[in-house]
């Protein structure tokens, strides 16, 4: 008789704060673990390997799902708009989701997939939302009821250090949403002039020590996201902590939408936005910075200016104070809207 197989002993969960995003497999099987999982949310954080979507009730009362609708999520990311619109589009009603990240985009998919969302009703594209008129016309739509765009970065992507998004945790300076493509942030940086660099980390991040960053960063090679962490902080090391903070995070910012050249894509999306809508459609954008919100801003008043839209957002609409504190990443969320005419 064979020697029974010895029973190998799952790794213990490092204490109760792992910093290690490996080690938060609790959070990461928040079916079999859904008490870690309540504890985070209810501290005010996002559960590892999640994502939770913002400010769902403020977009379904600005874009009116209705029964038998055709509506486009151009930012499909975990799911969650995703599903609050499927919801209320059915029955008759589809949902078709874009997203360039073919990594999370069958995750998804499978996942929405089992809350019980068929073809039927429910198709995926892999792709920026700067081909949204492509994918609408390839399933003989001229336009669609309703469309959004969260334009932020995803949970699952800042949370897994593997990508390259996260400021505090160490993983190889990637940062492309779609990892077989282009060039890696790492080797962005190798290769351009303080210059250039100067002008991306105030055009995309609002940086105030953008020249002197320039100066020490460009042409550098940082192999880790902890590396180019502790070069910024060097490089302003006599500024206070909450500044020094901030400075990181503005400067990954800026480095990942020059990597994945999100704002040639958004205005791409812009320029081909209204007549993508369906006469009274609807669109929703959430952004999280000001360089994404001038540019939607401005989109949308050039547009109603010119009779495109009936009517658009006056004002930027802001997550509640609830959603704030249990919530904090969505606490730089801006929302516009417009309606065609």
């Amino acid at each position: 008789m064979d020697d029974p197989v010895p029973h190998r002993r799952r790794p213990r969960y490092p204490g109760k704060n792992p910093r290690r995003f490996e080690h938060k497999y609790k959070e990461l099987d928040p079916a079999s673990h859904p008490e870690t999982v309540a504890k985070v949310i209810a501290a005010g954080k996002t559960p590892a390997g999640s994502h939770v979507p913002i400010m769902v009730r403020e977009i379904l009362e600005v874009l009116q799902p209705q029964p038998g609708g055709i509506a486009v999520d151009c930012t499909l990311g975990h799911g969650g708009h995703a599903r609050a619109l499927l919801e209320r589009l059915s029955p008759g009603g589809h949902l078709f989701g874009l997203d360039v990240d073919p990594l999370e985009r069958p995750r998804t998919e499978a996942l929405l997939r089992r809350t019980g969302f068929g073809p039927d009703v429910f198709t995926t594209h892999q792709g920026n939302f700067a081909g949204l008129s492509s994918v609408l016309a390839a399933h003989g739509h001229s336009g669609a009821d309703l469309i959004l765009a969260d334009l932020g970065v995803s949970s699952m992507q800042l949370d897994q250090p593997a990508r390259g998004f996260s400021t505090k945790l160490a993983g190889p300076l990637d940062m492309r949403m779609n990892p077989a493509r282009g060039a890696t942030a790492s080797q962005w940086l190798e290769k351009v002039s303080p210059q250039k660099l100067a002008a991306v980390l105030t055009d995309h991040a609002d940086e105030p020590h953008a020249a002197g960053l320039a100066d020490a960063l460009a042409g550098e090679s940082f192999a880790l996201t902890t590396d180019l962490a502790t070069a910024i902080r060097g490089t302003l090391r006599d500024r206070p902590p909450d500044e020094l903070d901030l400075s990181v995070r503005r400067v990954f910012q800026a480095l990942r939408i020059a990597v994945n050249d999100e704002f040639s894509a958004l205005d791409a999306f812009l320029r081909v936005l209204p007549s993508c809508l369906n006469p009274g459609g609807r669109v929703a954008l959430l952004t999280f910075h000001s360089g994404e919100d001038r540019r939607v801003k401005h989109a949308f008043r050039t547009a109603h200016q010119a009779g495109l839209y009936r009517e658009i957002a006056r004002d930027v609409v802001r997550p509640s104070a609830e959603e704030r504190r249990a919530n904090p990443r969505s606490t730089s969320a801006k929302l516009r809207w417009a309606v065609r005419a």
